[in-house]
């Protein structure tokens, strides 16, 4: 009679297969490392969304790198405590909490204000918060929520900190996006979805919006040393998918979610381009570029309508009121 593995082993045996595969799978599915080592002390950085996600991951990175970390947060108790882990970890002091909430036009404002009295230099403003497949809500200002806070907020800061930036040049400006742009419209006739609402819909748009809105700020940008691009980060487990039911169900959760795993990527690997953006001495001049997978890549036909982004632009202008001292 042959020798048979006893049975303990063998489902043992094909566990640890099972969960090899399965960590060989993430890692290759978690896409390009960025491998730069640049030191960026004296560097000012600002990510917003820091407390969570890919943002908590890029400020790590970057404070590992020696820069001094603005983490623009709304909520300060979770921005301390990651503040601290970020700390200890990197044994960098100069990491930093700061109000600042995109749905509030206000709270964006006081923060640019407070960053100007205790800062003379910007290099890096990283555009990281944001919402997904929200249930129909504003901002308060009376903005749909996705819009609101994925482009106005972000087109808001930027354009108050752009004095700031053009002083410390190079400097360079990271908009996270996502590949939902290509599926996204701007609804000129309703686009703050007053009426007929749909989330994924609003989702795209604001994503649509935020890749005009680099392309837009790139061409006024030409000759200052200041650039900006947009990243796509890949499919990404962090909590910006806490409104989207299919997650969050049980069902979900213990069957599904475990076979999802090693093709989801974690917040670490989904930084990977943000840094590769922010980072390489390679992109030193490239500006109004569309990056995904640590490559340049086509952005959809929609987001390249230069007349659109114009209007947009106008449209934002006006929302946040950004000529109104």
């Amino acid at each position: 009679m042959p020798w048979q593995l006893p049975k303990p082993l063998l489902y043992a045996s094909v566990a640890a297969t099972t969960f090899g595969v399965a960590y060989l799978t993430k890692d290759y599915m978690g896409g390009e490392k960025y491998k730069g080592k640049e030191d960026l002390i004296d560097k000012v950085v600002i990510v917003t969304g820091a407390n969570s996600g890919i943002g908590k991951q890029t400020a790590l990175e970057l404070a590992k790198r020696n820069a001094k970390v603005i983490m623009a947060c709304r909520d300060m108790g979770k921005c301390e405590t990651v503040r601290r882990d970020i700390v200890l970890d990197t044994k960098n002091k100069y990491v930093y909490c700061r109000k600042c909430d995109l749905a509030s036009q206000e709270s964006i404002r006081k923060f640019v204000a407070q960053f100007k009295k205790e800062y003379n230099k910007l290099h890096i403003l990283i555009n990281n918060a944001g919402v997904m497949r929200c249930p129909k809500s504003y901002t308060e200002e009376g903005i749909e929520m996705q819009l609101g806070v994925n482009h106005m907020g972000h087109f808001l800061l930027t354009n108050l900190l752009l004095d700031v930036l053009k002083e410390s040049t190079p400097s360079r400006i990271i908009n996270l996006t996502s590949a939902a742009h290509r599926r996204g419209q701007i609804n000129m006739q309703d686009l703050n979805w007053e009426n007929d609402y749909d989330a994924g819909r609003a989702y795209g748009q604001s994503k649509l919006a935020i890749i005009l809105f680099t392309r837009e700020l790139a061409s006024r940008l030409k000759g200052t040393d200041v650039t900006v691009n947009a990243v796509h980060p890949g499919i990404v487990d962090t909590n910006i998918t806490r409104h989207m039911s299919v997650y969050n169900n049980f069902f979900t959760r213990i069957f599904l979610k475990p076979f999802a795993w090693p093709f989801i990527r974690a917040p670490l690997q989904g930084a990977q381009t943000v840094l590769y953006a922010a980072l390489d001495p390679s992109l030193t001049n490239v500006s109004g570029c569309y990056f995904d997978n640590c490559k340049t890549k086509e952005v959809s036909e929609e987001a390249k309508n230069d007349q659109l982004a114009k209007w947009l632009w106008k449209v934002s202008e006006k929302w946040t009121k950004l000529n109104v001292t």
